[in-house]
């Protein structure tokens, strides 16, 4: 009998637009960038100038659960598409089955993310 096919699932939408809410319900393992800045007490540190390591860190999780036949679903905002290209790359690797999911609920966001800020991610924004 054949095992069901791996699946990695991106959520992709602005702060605040539930994409950890959705992640959670979701039998998979949960990742998201911003796990990078949460230190061993539960601390949230964000760092601007380590986003780049954060994702890179969020790819390599991503690919060692896949890489051990584990479903994965990815929380980022993912503004623009070219930002989902590591994870389609990984999901051919890994032979699995990409979803894409986006959401657009409007909810206090949990790292305080400035209004400025989501405007400039909604300008930018590639569907």
């Amino acid at each position: 009998m054949n095992s069901p096919p791996l699946t990695l699932t991106l959520i992709r939408g602005l702060p605040g637009s539930g994409k950890s809410t959705l992640a959670a319900t979701l039998d998979a393992v949960h990742l998201e960038a911003d796990m990078y800045f949460v230190d061993k007490q539960g601390t949230y540190n964000y760092r601007a100038e380590d986003i780049w390591l954060a994702h890179q860190w969020c790819q390599q999780q991503t690919e060692q659960q896949l890489a051990l036949g584990k479903n994965v679903v990815v929380a980022n905002t993912f503004v623009k598409q070219w930002e989902m290209q590591a994870y389609r790359d990984l999901a051919l690797k890994y032979k699995a089955v990409l979803e894409v999911k986006c959401c657009n609920g409007c909810f206090p966001n949990i790292h305080d993310v400035s209004d400025s800020v989501i405007k400039k991610m909604r300008d930018n924004w590639e569907d």
